[in-house]
Order: C-alpha cells, then sequence, then structure tokens
C-alpha cells in the first residue's frame, strides 16, 4: 500500500520541487505580471520536460502546474472560458509524468495559490475566494492527487478559507504563507501564530513559501518549527533576500545591481534578480539545514532549476537519477589532475 504524505514525513525529508512560473518565463512560455500558467494548455510538453528534469533531480513531489491557475488570473486576461481545462491539463501533465518513473515512490500534488482578491472586510469577497479554491480542489480531487498545498498566501484568513476547501474534500493540506517585509501576516500574525491557527484549524502540515530567501526564511522557520507539533515545510526561493529587503518582490536596482543602468524601473522584480541569485551549494545548505531542526517538507519556489533541487536531494544524502552527470572538476583540462593533461595548460590556472 502507498505510504501517504504524513507517513513520509514522519519516516525523513521528503523534497517538492516548484517554481515553475519562473522557469517558464525564462524559457519563454509565458509572460512575466500577470503569470498565467497557459503554457499547460498551448506546450503541454515543455511542462512534462520540466517535471522530468525535477523528477530525475531528486523531487519526490510532482507539483501540478496550477499555481496562478485560477479563475480570477484566467479573468485578468480574457480567458476565464479556459480554467477548467487549464486546471485538469496541468493535473494531468503531472500525473503522466510520475508515472513514467515507476520505480520512483513519487506523490502528485495539486496546488491553490494566492487569489489577489481576499479583502478582510469584504464578505463578498470571502465568497468569491471559496468558490475559487472549491472548484480548483475538486479538480485535484478527482484526478486522484495524493495532497493539495495551499501557499503563496498572506492573509490568515485566506488560508483559513483555502483549507477549509480542501479538508472539505478529505485531503491532506499543506499550507505554506508567504511573509512580508515586518515579519507578520497582513492582519499582523506572527508567522509562528498564523501557523499555529492553521494546524489547529486542521492543516496537516504548515509552513512558508517564496517571497524570502533561505536566510530569511530561516530567520522565520525556527519560531514556526518550536511553536507546532505537526510537520513543517519550508520553500524559500532561490534568491539572497535580506534583513533590509527580506522579500523578492520589492528590491531596488540602486542598491542591488548599481552597475546595472539598463533595467528599466526602479524594481528588479520579476526578471532582473540575476545578481541576488542563490548557488546550488546555498540551497543543498539550506535543505541540510532543515532536516537538523526537523523540518521535513523541503522545497525550493520561484526561480527554482534542476541543478539547485538536484544538490538539496545529494545534501540530504540521495543520489537522484541525474546525479549520473554530478560535477566531477577533476576532469576539467585546466583544473583537473588527470595524468594525460597537459602541464602546459594546468599551470595556466592563475592566467585566465
Amino acid at each position: 500500500m502507498k505510504k501517504n504524505l504524513i507517513t513520509r514525513l514522519n519516516e525523513g525529508p521528503i523534497l517538492c520541487a516548484e517554481g515553475y512560473l519562473f522557469a517558464m518565463e525564462r524559457r519563454g512560455y509565458l509572460s512575466a505580471g500577470a503569470f498565467v500558467p497557459e503554457v499547460v494548455l498551448e506546450h503541454p510538453e515543455v511542462v512534462t520536460q520540466l517535471h522530468k528534469e525535477f523528477i530525475r533531480s531528486g523531487s519526490d513531489v510532482v507539483q501540478a502546474f496550477t499555481y496562478y491557475g485560477h479563475r480570477e488570473k484566467l479573468r485578468l486576461i480574457g480567458k476565464e472560458d479556459l480554467l477548467e481545462p487549464l486546471q485538469k491539463n496541468a493535473l494531468k501533465i503531472a500525473k503522466d509524468a510520475a508515472n513514467e518513473f515507476k520505480d520512483l515512490d513519487l506523490m502528485v500534488c495539486g496546488d491553490v495559490a494566492n487569489t489577489n482578491i481576499y479583502n478582510p472586510t469584504d464578505k463578498k469577497s470571502h465568497a468569491e475566494c471559496q468558490k475559487m479554491y472549491e472548484e480548483q480542489v475538486k479538480w485535484a480531487k478527482e484526478a486522484g492527487v495524493d495532497f493539495v498545498i495551499a501557499e503563496t498566501i498572506n492573509w490568515t484568513g485566506e488560508m483559513e478559507i483555502a483549507l477549509k476547501a480542501i479538508k472539505q474534500e478529505g485531503l491532506i493540506a499543506v499550507a505554506n504563507f508567504a511573509i512580508p517585509k515586518g515579519d507578520l501576516t497582513r492582519e499582523g500574525h506572527t508567522a509562528e501564530d498564523a501557523c499555529k491557527m492553521i494546524e489547529d484549524q486542521g492543516a496537516d502540515v504548515v509552513g512558508l513559501n517564496c517571497y524570502r530567501g533561505p536566510k530569511m526564511t530561516m530567520k522565520l522557520l525556527k519560531k514556526i518549527r518550536d511553536k507546532v507539533s505537526c510537520h513543517v515545510a519550508a520553500l524559500p526561493v532561490p534568491y539572497r533576500t535580506s534583513e533590509e529587503y527580506p522579500g523578492f518582490l520589492n528590491q531596488p536596482k540602486e542598491t542591488v545591481d548599481p552597475d546595472c543602468s539598463c533595467i528599466p524601473g526602479d524594481n528588479i522584480f520579476p526578471v532582473a534578480l540575476d545578481h541576488l541569485y542563490c548557488n546550488r551549494f546555498e540551497m543543498g545548505e539550506f535543505a541540510k539545514d532543515c532536516e537538523e531542526m526537523n523540518v521535513n517538507f523541503i522545497g525550493i519556489c520561484c526561480g527554482a532549476e534542476p541543478h539547485h533541487v538536484r544538490e538539496m536531494a545529494v545534501a540530504l544524502g540521495r543520489k537522484p537519477e541525474s546525479y549520473k552527470y554530478y560535477p566531477d572538476i577533476s576532469r576539467h583540462w585546466l583544473h583537473g589532475k588527470d595524468k594525460s593533461f597537459l602541464e602546459l595548460n594546468t599551470s595556466m590556472k592563475k592566467k585566465y
């Protein structure tokens, strides 16, 4: 019998690769700004390929690319009629990709995200959010997902609505907050208090995703781990954010990348964050730190690439399929040690 998410987490860390929005934008298959995942309908083979790359790099979870594939986002670009086929196709792509790796104990998850219409003082917006979440969760359940992630939500009240939609369908729920500058949810709850509130309402896993890089995520993660008794999730963005600018959505170009004068506008988000990019080893260290503090749902969000995921898997003591091609610099003509290398080349290290 297949083990469910909680059983797997009880046994140790699981790795979850995300980051489809940025990955597809960089590849030229969706537009930054609206970030609507039309690619699952227009170029499903590209989504399939990225799923496979993440799986080969060590992800235990195949997350359906339904992030921002909700009614409000599709309405924004005048394509609300594509909602159901987009959702169902994304779920099918994820399941089909997982099924190609029969020897791996993979899980498939659904995903619901911030609606951007939630208003704590507007009951009508609550009802609209509820309908949006409910329809997405029902499609995920019909597809036979192992669990559903509610993520990148910075209102505790909105998370409560998303959680209710997941639990009323009898599904395992992972609830991940995105915490803005000030270290509080939009209502003013600390990250640890918000996570405790959601745990008490039935969330199976609580934690953080997006907005913050590894260090700024870890800053809040320790308090959450101490506060809650359920499993904790941590999926930062692979960017070096700071105390002054803990999130990647509002990074001023003059501070972060002062040597570049060609970036349009005043903010480098979302398409000029390269100067802040974490290397693979930083993400590996983050994964190892999470394991040591008993944070077992470990992953990576917007900006993720397979090489990050692989290094996180290696840090957790694994050798995923793509480990076959793990770097071996001893074979490089300049930096290597092989007897066949010419001394007239290897002696030039300091001159290149």
